[in-house]
């Protein structure tokens, strides 16, 4: 037979054999809908547990080449059990029985999925089975097919959307007393720490801890290099606390750095917008106030959250930040947004300054893991938008601008 050696020939052959390279997307990747019930997500064993036909395990990946996907997925059953599964992609879904193995995996053979165009894609496994009657441990869900080529999933455990950041530039010389911030958290997923008010210091903004419980939270860490564990950090290097607001709690913190933490239970509303204002008062050459209040929608004044006294300081606030922070990684697929608005700095000699430039940035989870994180101007505001899998990225370092509101903050009242 006549070898081939034309060179278009060549890498027609080559161009076939890298699109049908397998693609295995491990089961620890998955997300859970609804989360906490009849299934769970295992670091070592993948999803486990999965007795409740109305939960979905669910993986989303990016989608380059559109073409054929042969989707199957390896699992663990007992020996003697069968389940039926059905695999959602693209608006077409399939269904495959398998029987047990005891300790040995089986595949859930899918056959072929048309995806008609690239983007993200949601990959929801179902379980037909009855009430109570285990699905398998999800071991893996494996692609192949021309639709592979340069697919981009998250492949590894941690689960937790990007954190997203906006940096204010602000001269070094500048001396800043506050920092004022209006912020709007415009999606609610539990898990969100829409932050308001950063400094080198310390943070202000708030959270949603649960389905029923929300707080507003401010922050300031201690000096020296602990990392974990607040015992192990010398009295004189500690954050001491001076006041706090009525029905504020206040504790320790630590594995993020360590320093003292307050915060309010308050159920701020989704689409309000909140107002923040964090305050630097020097005590001596080496000690700083750093002081934490909160515009409170019910009271219509400003409260205190809590002020704290800062070692080896002695100066005022630098380098004012923003952030978005999926803190749990339960839901990382789901989209949280805020937007960020009339940004002030007021100096020690009284002058408010407008800040309407800010650099986006992200954590490491961003640079290759999770590429659904944005920064941009909306309404005349910044935001900060991850998770949710929406398709493009707001590269690492782009600065924006705002326009002016020319309207600095003139009814900061502050408890006595």
């Amino acid at each position: 037979m006549k070898r081939l050696s034309h060179p278009l020939v060549l890498f027609l052959c080559l161009a076939a054999t890298a699109s049908a390279a397998e693609l295995r997307v491990p089961g620890f990747t998955a997300y859970l809908d609804p989360d906490g019930r009849g299934a769970r997500v295992s670091q070592r064993s993948g999803v486990v547990g999965w007795t409740d036909p109305a939960t979905k395990v669910l993986w989303f990946g990016e989608i380059t080449t559109p073409g054929k996907l042969d989707c199957s997925v390896v699992l663990r059953l007992p020996a003697d059990a069968t389940s039926k599964l059905r695999l959602t992609v693209a608006g077409q879904s399939h269904e495959a029985t398998v029987k047990g193995a005891g300790v040995d995996s089986v595949t859930a053979d899918f056959s072929a999925f048309d995806i008609a165009q690239a983007g993200y894609q949601r990959f929801a496994l179902e379980s037909l089975n009855a009430q109570g009657q285990a699905a398998g441990d999800i071991d893996t869900l494996v692609l192949n097919g021309p639709a592979t080529q340069d697919t981009h999933f998250n492949l590894k455990s941690r689960r937790n959307a990007a954190s997203v950041h906006l940096v204010y530039p602000v001269d070094k010389d500048v001396k800043v007393e506050a920092f004022y911030c209006e912020m709007t958290g415009l999606e609610d997923p539990v898990a969100t720490y829409y932050m308001a008010c950063g400094w080198h210091r310390g943070y202000f903004g708030m959270q949603v801890n649960s389905l029923t419980e929300r707080r507003i939270i401010f922050s300031v860490w201690d000096s020296g290099g602990e990392a974990v564990d607040r015992g192990k950090v010398a009295e004189d290097d500690r954050v001491r606390l001076v006041a706090k607001g009525e029905g504020v709690f206040t504790g320790d913190f630590g594995n993020e750095g360590t320093g003292g933490h307050s915060h309010l239970v308050y159920a701020w509303k989704t689409g309000q917008m909140q107002r923040f204002l964090v305050t630097a008062k020097p005590t001596d050459a080496t000690h700083t106030i750093y002081a934490g209040y909160y515009f409170h929608p019910d009271q219509k004044q400003w409260f205190l959250i809590s002020s704290w006294k800062a070692p080896k300081e002695g100066g005022y606030l630098r380098r004012p930040y923003s952030f978005s922070e999926n803190f749990g990684g339960d839901n990382g697929h789901l989209l949280r947004k805020a937007l960020y608005g009339n940004q002030w700095i007021r100096t020690a000699e009284g002058q408010w300054l407008e800040l309407t430039t800010a650099t986006f940035s992200h954590d490491p989870t961003g640079k290759a893991d999770r590429l659904d994180r944005f920064m941009g101007v909306e309404n005349g505001q910044f935001f900060l938008s991850h998770g949710g899998f929406v398709p493009g990225s707001t590269p690492y370092g782009e600065k924006f601008t705002r326009l002016p509101t020319g309207q600095a903050p003139s009814d900061i009242v502050l408890p006595e």
